[in-house]
C-alpha cells in the first residue's frame, strides 16, 4: 500500500502519526474516506500544545490540527475499573507503543494503522480478517465495553453487502455482555444514537447516500436478536420472534422476520427521504402489539394495532426517540390495518381517520404514513412486488378534500359550529367523489 498522509503544516513532522481505525479499513476497502483519525505516538500533552494543537478530550488527550481541525489522540491504553462503556481508567504517555494502542479497539479490520509512507501496521491480522471478510474481536478486553455489541452489529449491517460475517467467538462474547447486565449501563441516548445510525447511514461511514440496496438495519437488529441484546434493550420487539401470523397474508408466518422484511422495504421506499428514520423506527413499531397476543389465539391478532401503542410509548420515552419518530409510529401502529383496508372503508370512516392523522396540518407526515404502511405490505414473503393501490386512492382522498376551506363558508355567512360541520359535509363529498371515480363502493 502506497497512499501517503498530506499534512497542512511543518508543525507535525517532528511527530510519530499515524492513520488510524476505519479510515485505514476503509482504504484497504477501497472505499472513500472523508473522516480520518489521527495517533501520535511518543509525544507529551505539552508537545502538541507547544506545535499549536488544541486539546479537546476530558477522558484522554485528544487534540484539534491548528489549521484542518482533524482529530490526533496521543497513544494510550486503557484498564476497566467500573461498568459501562465510560469505566475506564486511561493511561497516555510517551512509552505507550502502538501494538499497545491497538490492542484495546474492538476489531481487528479496526486496529491497523498507517505510516506516513503508506506502511501498514497489523499486529492482529486485521487484513487477513478483512480478506476473509471476518468481524473478528481484538482480545477478551472486548468484554469490557458493553457499546461493542452495538456497534459490532452495526458495523455487520453495514458491511453486510461486502459479505462480512462476524466471528463465533465474537458472537458469543456479545451475547455474554448481553446477559451479565452490562448493556443496562448504557444511557438511553447512547443506545439510540447506535439505532439511529443503524437505520439511517449509509453502507460506509462518513460517506454520502448510498443507494438502497446497500443499506441494511434489518441486519443490525436480526444480530442484536441473536446475541441476546435485544432482550434487554427492546424485549417488546425480541418477543416478536416465534409468534406466528395468518399463512394468507404472512407466508413468512414469524412476526420478528416479518418485521425486519418490512424494515428492509422501509429502506427501499425511503432512499431520498429526509424523515426516513422516523419511517423506518414507525415500521419497526407497527406490529409491536403482537407480543401480547395470548398463544391460545394465534395466528390470529385481532386488536393489536391499539394494543401496541402503549408500547410505542414505551421505547419512545425509554430510549428518549425524537417527538416526530413517536407520533409517525403511533399512527402507523394504529391505522396501518385501516390503509390496507382502504378500498372497503366507508367515506365517513375515511373522513374520521383522516382528522385522527390531521392529514389538514400535516401532509408531509401523512406522506410518510402511506410509505410505512405500504413497507408493511410489501414486507411479506413472495408481496414484495405487489401492487399498492391504497397508497395513491388514499393520496387523492386526501387532496379532494384537502381542497375544501372555510372561506367559502364565511362569505356564506355562516359562523363557528356551522362552519366546521360545512366543511366536514363538503370533505365527506370530496371523497365520495373520489370512491366514485376509483369505482368504489
Amino acid at each position: 500500500m502506497s497512499t501517503k498522509i498530506t499534512y497542512l503544516t511543518a508543525d507535525t513532522s517532528t511527530l510519530d502519526i499515524y492513520l488510524v481505525g476505519g479510515a485505514v479499513r476503509d482504504k484497504l476497502l477501497n472505499r472513500t474516506v472523508k473522516d480520518k483519525d489521527y495517533l501520535v505516538v511518543g509525544a507529551t500533552v505539552e508537545q502538541m500544545l507547544r506545535l499549536g494543537f488544541t486539546q479537546v478530550g476530558k477522558d484522554f488527550p485528544v487534540f484539534l490540527h491548528p489549521q484542518n481541525k482533524q482529530e490526533y489522540a496521543l497513544a494510550r491504553t486503557e484498564k476497566k475499573q467500573g461498568q459501562g462503556y465510560t469505566g475506564f481508567a486511561c493511561y497516555a504517555a510517551p512509552d505507550v507503543t502502538i501494538e499497545q494502542d491497538l490492542l484495546r479497539r474492538d476489531l481487528t479490520v479496526n486496529a491497523m494503522a498507517m505510516s506516513k509512507d503508506g506502511t501498514i501496521i497489523d499486529p492482529y491480522h486485521g487484513q487477513q480478517d478483512l480478506k476473509n471478510r471476518v468481524l473478528r474481536h481484538v482480545s477478551d478486553a472486548f468484554i469490557e465495553d458493553p457499546l461493542r455489541v452495538l456497534r459490532v452489529a452495526r458495523f455487520a449491517a453495514r458491511y453486510h453487502n461486502d459479505g462480512f460475517t462476524i466471528a463465533a467467538e465474537t458472537l458469543e462474547l456479545m451475547t455474554q455482555i448481553s446477559n451479565n447486565g452490562e448493556l443496562a449501563t448504557l444511557s438511553a441516548e447512547r443506545v439510540w444514537q447506535e439505532m439511529q445510525r443503524a437505520l439511517s447511514e449509509s453502507s460506509a461511514e462518513g460517506e454520502g447516500e448510498e443507494s438502497a440496496n446497500e443499506q441494511h438495519p434489518e441486519i443490525f437488529f436480526q444480530i442484536l436478536h441473536q446475541c441476546q441484546a435485544l432482550k434487554a434493550l427492546w424485549p417488546e420487539l425480541d418477543i416478536l420472534w416465534g409468534v406466528p401470523n395468518p399463512a394468507q397474508w404472512h407466508p413468512e408466518i414469524c412476526s420478528g422476520d416479518h418485521t425486519m422484511m418490512v424494515l428492509q422495504q422501509a429502506v427501499l421506499l425511503t432512499t431520498d427521504n429526509k424523515n426516513k428514520t422516523a419511517i423506518r423506527f414507525a415500521a419497526l413499531c407497527h406490529d409491536l402489539g403482537k407480543g401480547l397476543t395470548a398463544s391460545e389465539h394465534w395466528p390470529s391478532h385481532r386488536g393489536h394495532e391499539k394494543a401496541g401503542l402503549p408500547l410505542v410509548e414505551k421505547i419512545s420515552k425509554q430510549l428518549k426517540v425524537p417527538n416526530y419518530c413517536k407520533q409517525l409510529a403511533l399512527k402507523v401502529c394504529e391505522h396501518h390495518l385501516h390503509c390496507h383496508k382502504a378500498f372497503q372503508l366507508k367515506a365517513s370512516t375515511l373522513l374520521r381517520i383522516f382528522n385522527q392523522l390531521d392529514v389538514w396540518r400535516k401532509p408531509q407526515e401523512f406522506d410518510d404514513f402511506l410509505i410505512a404502511c405500504k413497507s408493511d405490505f410489501l414486507g411479506r414473503l413472495g408481496f414484495e412486488s405487489k401492487p399498492y393501490p391504497q397508497e395513491q386512492y388514499l393520496k387523492d382522498a386526501v387532496q379532494a378534500a384537502t381542497k375544501v376551506n372555510a372561506k367559502a363558508f364565511v362569505e356564506q355567512g355562516l359562523q363557528g359550529v356551522a362552519i366546521k360541520e360545512a366543511m366536514a359535509k363538503a370533505r365527506l363529498d370530496a371523497i365520495k367523489k373520489v370512491k366514485k371515480r376509483y369505482q368504489v363502493e
